[in-house]
């Protein structure tokens, strides 16, 4: 299993090229849905929505404000990564109903950890741009989506080369906001980035990994 993780890791690059007729079967997308709603973040508190763009007409629209990066309509799918904007005690709120649903727990006696929660969002102990911190938390949820693709042989490709603010415009977003998308799919057999042909770069383990005994 271990060799396996490691293998599919090195298999795992960002695809510049899809294959626009290969699609990701059901059963196999829906795992990767649920990668996204098991994804962790701090507190629990999931300050995001992820937005499955299946409209082709939409991700063509899209296109125009992604640099012209075809991955976008070509991939089988799309998930824009989206933040909630100024997360507030109300989010705090509608959580602690979500935790009182799942675990049977009266929201009384989640009250505790609710006030350390808005505490931490009003007032945070250290300088704080809520929506940077979301979007922090968002990353979280793309590593483990795009990761979770690997073990499964889909690929995948981060773009943070796009409009923020016409995407939000094109899809209807007012509450939340765009930070990144993530096609998925599989890679063209002519994409020359593959691993195959372009080795992946890192720097040895001894130089980015440090020891403390």
């Amino acid at each position: 299993m271990s060799e396996q993780v490691l293998k599919q890791l090195q298999w795992r690059y960002a695809t510049k090229k899809f294959d626009p007729t290969k699609k990701i079967p059901d059963d196999l997308w829906q795992v990767l849905e649920q990668s996204l709603v098991l994804a962790p973040s701090s507190f629990g508190l999931q300050p995001w929505k992820f937005i499955e763009v299946r409209n082709p007409d939409v991700r063509q629209k899209l296109l125009e404000h992604s640099w012209k990066q075809t991955q976008v309509v070509d991939a089988s799918h799309l998930v824009v990564f989206a933040i909630k904007k100024n997360i507030d005690a109300a989010e705090v709120d509608r959580y602690l109903e979500r935790m009182s649903e799942v675990q049977g727990t009266p929201v009384d006696a989640l009250q505790g950890f609710g006030n350390v929660v808005k505490g931490f969002l009003t007032k945070p102990p250290y300088p704080l741009n809520l929506d940077e911190w979301s979007a922090r938390q968002l990353y979280i949820a793309l590593g483990q989506f795009m990761t979770c693709a690997a073990m499964l042989n889909i690929d995948t490709c981060p773009m943070e080369g796009l409009n923020p603010a016409k995407y939000d415009e094109i899809l209807g977003l007012t509450d939340y906001a765009t930070v990144v998308a993530c096609p998925a799919g599989y890679r063209a057999e002519d994409d020359r980035s593959t691993p195959a042909n372009r080795p992946k770069v890192r720097y040895k383990l001894e130089d980015v990994i440090q020891y403390i005994d």
